[in-house]
């Protein structure tokens, strides 16, 4: 170890403590308002997308607080409503333009928290937003059927438990205490070189990338050196249940949303013949789609991010009664993209379903289509995109991927002994793997061509197919397939690791020892 690696590990030992309380009451806040009536300030959809801001108002006062920044004036709300702060050595004597830029990026809003159904399946044990309340009530094998990875018994002292906890608030509280361990550690070169832009994004769960998505429409265009990201670390979860825990995460399939509106004609119930039921025509589209894809029939398959999926995810009925036909059937497919996969041909993929053809051959409307997404950020920004969201792959022998793993090897490594391979535990070498689910990572990828982003070629963006984005890897606390469950928790172990990754990361990649 450097000396660099024993104190950017010894601050994450110290500031454990710090990090667990932030993290608790980010995890809390919503209790205050979500039973309380809109005309005294309550909201009941306080901490899901478009309604962080309670939350992030929190985070921005503790950011300050701890003096995770240099100044009060160093952190602050974008016009989407992200959470923005900066850290960067003053006195470093090199130029902004010619320092190494270094986006932390991490999302603030939850899924559903489904307070009751943590009640009941808990026996009234554990709460979405309160945690463990009694863990007397606690039992093995309801957590081993909610979660996908749980550690032995004895270190569930270690536990967690919250909407949020493990996706994604550990990382961002990890970003918060990483920046303050920056600072502090300045005159040790920590921050020699770099300018760490920090992100608590909004809206992720709905509408993956869009924090992103408003920074390259809105920020990057024309944009300085020193806004550019050379590097973009995503703090969404990386531990896997059989793999280990804090992999360094490099890509990610991507994702889109395909509709179908099936429109028939009304009629009773009672004189089916009358009318053209578009739920029975659509059931059968449904029915063809899931059998297409047990068959991979028009999925293709890579060797590192795995195969494209698609599988039925929503759907809202127009009908005038339980006692009629039908007037409209509207429902989505959750298409996840590989490599070679494109937006294009996996919506002519349900065109050309037959029973499609079947319902429009005997009078029914169907139409296939990528919606909008058209709601407002809490800051009320409406970005009006289409849900389509990039995949995207860094390369392993990208200079960012390298100096992860040589970040891990002296502030985790040392300080860790599990086996990857073995379950959800901290590996003691660098495992480097990729996402199932998705991240905000889809918000970067920008054309190939464009040139409304002045990236110079020392910011070795990557391109790819007809893309290009900085390059990219995520790194934080969490189990992906613990992730949106209920008894959905973190292992507190995993914040303090990734916090010291992220104070550490910065000085490596810039060269610093």
């Amino acid at each position: 170890m450097s000396n660099l690696d024993a104190r950017v590990a010894e601050l994450a030992a110290k500031y454990h403590s710090l990090a667990v309380e932030i993290l608790k009451e980010a995890i809390r806040i919503p209790a205050d308002y979500v039973d309380r009536p809109a005309d005294q300030g309550g909201d009941p959809q306080c901490g899901l997308s478009n309604h962080e801001f309670h939350r992030l108002d929190y985070l921005r006062k503790r950011i300050i607080d701890i003096k995770a920044v240099r100044n009060a004036d160093d952190v602050g709300f974008d016009a989407f409503g992200n959470l923005v702060w900066v850290v960067t050595d003053p006195n470093d004597g090199i130029a902004p333009e010619k320092k190494k830029v270094i986006y932390l990026d991490g999302h603030t809003d939850t899924v559903k928290a489904l307070r009751p159904v943590w009640k009941e399946k808990s026996n009234g044990g554990l709460d979405p937003y309160d945690g463990l309340i009694d863990a007397k009530k606690i039992n093995k094998a309801m957590l081993d059927a909610e979660l996908g990875w749980v550690p032995p018994e004895s270190e569930w002292e270690h536990l967690l438990f919250g909407r949020g906890s493990a996706d994604q608030l550990g990382g961002v509280i990890a970003q918060i205490v990483a920046s303050k361990i920056l600072i502090e550690l300045t005159g040790e070169g920590a921050l020699k070189g770099v300018i760490v832009r920090s992100y608590a994004t909004v809206c992720e769960e709905d509408n993956d990338g869009a924090g992103p998505m408003f920074v390259k429409r809105e920020v990057l265009p024309g944009a300085k050196p020193e806004l550019i990201p050379d590097v973009v670390i995503l703090t969404d979860s990386t531990g896997d249940a059989k793999k280990g825990a804090l992999g360094i995460h490099r890509g990610q399939r991507g994702r889109m949303q395909i509709e179908v509106t099936v429109t028939g004609r009304s009629s009773h119930g009672s004189m089916p013949w009358m009318g053209l039921n578009p739920l029975e025509y659509g059931a059968a589209i449904l029915k063809e789609a899931a059998e297409k894809y047990e068959q991979r029939d028009g999925f293709l398959d890579d060797a590192f991010l795995g195969h494209g999926t698609r599988t039925a995810s929503w759907a809202t009925l127009d009908s005038p009664s339980d006692c009629a036909v039908p007037a409209r059937f509207v429902f989505r497919f959750d298409r996840r993209l590989t490599i070679g996969e494109t937006p294009e041909q996996s919506v002519a993929d349900v065109e050309k379903l037959s029973s499609v053809a079947k319902a429009r051959a005997a009078g029914l409307t169907v139409e296939v289509s990528i919606p909008t997404y058209t709601e407002a950020s809490w800051k009320g920004y409406v970005l009006n995109n289409p849900q389509i969201y990039l995949g995207w792959v860094t390369p392993e022998d990208h200079p960012a991927i390298q100096a992860a793993v040589t970040a891990y090897k002296g502030v985790v490594s040392p300080h860790v002994n599990g086996k990857s391979g073995t379950g959800g535990f901290i590996p003691k070498e660098p495992r480097v793997d990729r996402w199932i689910f998705s991240t905000d990572g889809v918000g970067y990828p920008v054309p190939k061509d464009d040139t409304s982003i002045p990236v110079s070629a020392d910011k070795k963006w990557v391109v790819s197919g007809a893309y290009k984005h900085p390059a990219m890897f995520g790194f934080a606390p969490g189990i992906e397939q613990n992730t949106h469950k209920i008894a959905e928790c973190v292992d507190i172990r995993e914040v303090r690791h990734a916090i010291a990754f992220l104070a550490r990361f910065p000085s490596v990649f810039a060269g610093n020892s």
